[in-house]
């Protein structure tokens, strides 16, 4: 499964066409709400039903989303697509990914990309080290798929358990042994974790071990796997690889909430403040346009109609006419991506927060400034 990257975003950001529509589709295709084939044919037949009365110039580029999900989809690691077509100037991206979207079609002048910004900031890379007293395994995975793994075996001497109770002695010098050989299974299992950083980079380290050994592997970890920490899992080094990917994805999800927790709390602070921070539809806009945002925050699933003046680049939640130039302004269904994807191509860092009540309480929309 190609893996889409901030950059390979920004340049879909980047993309405008003020002479053809520009559409985006993203589908739903999850084999828990959809088992058959034909039942992510009626989801898409449920999307396109309202608009190819009146597809115009965006006609082909519906037909060519349509024949692609008809062709058939290997949907065995797919539970959502992202699908961004204008004919007329030769974009055509299809992005498969791990996890459910919210269906949606939206024909623009830009990519709407707010969803796929969600999914990518979401599920980083990220390496998920298991290990015992004898074995270890070692995983990066990104966007939800395994791109890299490695594995240790290091049993234990047996005869050590035979030795009888007048061999005291030599018993302690066995466990003494035995200590040391776990001590080197464990130095080893976080060199091997630190060469797959070298090789493949992450952005966070989950680790599953014993209550015993976690700390042991924790303080032998490289300085920069211990800054990159990010919990533990409760997962043997023998489980399959789909309970191990659950396991990392739903800590990962947990983390990701608190991370978002923590920029509304900062946000809420700096506009009680009166400083560095704005919260709101109208405000938040306005920032965009002034290029004073940092960070954008944005409610999942927000939506909103509005304005945007293709002279000057401003966007309003209330139209029709420019406050700026004067000029007559172009209606737009959803400003919210609008102003996600105007973030982007300003290099700021767009949050999309999940069941998030204290940026609901906001207006569902704010950011952190720069000044």
């Amino acid at each position: 499964m190609p893996v889409p990257t901030a950059d390979a975003i920004r340049e879909l950001a980047e993309f405008r066409s003020d002479d053809a529509p520009v559409v985006s589709c993203y589908l739903d295709v999850d084999g828990r709400r959809f088992i058959r084939q034909q039942d992510v044919e009626h989801e898409l037949d449920r999307l396109l039903r309202g608009v190819r009365s009146n597809a115009g110039a965006a006609a082909e580029d519906l037909e060519r989303i349509e024949r692609y999900v008809r062709s058939g989809l290997d949907r065995s690691r797919t539970r959502g697509l992202a699908m961004f077509s204008c004919a007329a100037l030769g974009l055509w991206e299809v992005v498969p990914l791990p996890v459910r979207v919210h269906s949606r079609l939206v024909i623009n002048t830009a990519p709407a990309l707010g969803q796929l910004e969600a999914v990518v900031q979401e599920l980083e890379r990220f390496g998920v080290l298991l290990v015992d007293k004898q074995r270890a395994r070692m995983f990066v995975f990104e966007m939800g798929e395994l791109i890299d793994r490695s594995e240790l075996f290091e049993a234990k001497p047996r005869d050590y358990d035979h030795l009888g109770e007048r061999d005291l002695s030599s018993r302690e010098k066995a466990a003494h042994h035995v200590e040391e050989l776990v001590a080197q299974h464990l130095r080893h299992a976080t060199d091997v974790a630190f060469r797959l950083f070298q090789e493949d980079g992450f952005e966070r380290l989950v680790i599953g071990a014993p209550d015993e050994l976690g700390p042991v592997v924790e303080s032998m970890l490289h300085p920069y796997l211990r800054e990159r920490l990010a919990g533990r899992i409760h997962v043997p080094p023998t489980a399959e690889l789909d309970e191990i990917r659950t396991a990392a994805l739903e800590l990962e999800a947990r983390i990701e909430r608190e991370k978002e927790a923590d920029l509304v709390a900062r946000l809420r602070d700096a506009v009680g403040a009166g400083r560095r921070g704005v919260a709101g539809l109208e405000a938040t806009l306005q920032a965009l346009v002034e290029r004073r945002v940092d960070v954008l925050l944005v409610s999942s699933g927000y939506e909103e109609t509005g304005w945007r003046c293709d002279t000057c680049g401003h966007l309003c939640h209330r139209g029709p006419t420019c406050p700026v130039d004067g000029s007559r302004m172009v209606h737009v269904d959803d400003i919210v991506e609008e102003a996600v994807d105007l973030a982007l191509s300003q290099s700021c860092h767009v949050e999309v927060c999940v069941d998030n009540a204290d940026l609901d309480v906001l207006g569902r929309i704010g950011a952190l400034l720069r000044f």
